[in-house]
């Protein structure tokens, strides 16, 4: 099963550089965007996640930067979930402006870890459903 989502942002002129260029180290920010707002789409919420003592943290990130977007451009962060999560979940990301150019490609992992112990854990099978993943 694979599924997408795409949300957009006006790049604000706190996170430019001096040339209006949005620094570098931004993009995991969006890219975050990105993430809660596709599983936000499926019923699955973060603050939800944590209450119910999980926790998603990244152990990995992987951005290529293609282009620059600049101060007051609306970028558009279409976020895709590719395989059915495990104890990882890998959100692939393209990042587009509003020429529809591609600025960044990223992926990022995710490892799904329980609160109180701090060990891995599977995926809950309440979240699965959600996403439409068969249990």
């Amino acid at each position: 099963m694979n599924f997408s989502h795409t949300c957009s942002t006006r790049i604000r002129y706190g996170e430019t550089d001096q040339m209006g260029v949005v620094y570098h180290g931004n993009y995991p920010q969006f890219l975050e965007m990105g993430r809660t707002e596709l599983l936000r789409v499926k019923g699955v919420s973060y603050k939800e996640m944590e209450d119910a003592g999980i926790m998603l943290p990244v152990i990995s990130l992987n951005i290529e930067y293609k282009k620059s977007a600049f101060y007051d451009d609306i970028i558009y962060i279409k976020t895709n979930l590719h395989e059915k999560p495990t104890v990882k979940i890998t959100f692939d990301y393209e990042i587009t402006n509003e020429h529809g150019e591609l600025l960044t490609k990223a992926t990022v992992v995710l490892a799904f870890m329980s609160k109180t112990s701090r060990k891995l854990m599977r995926c809950p099978k309440d979240i699965l459903e959600k996403l439409g993943y068969p249990l």
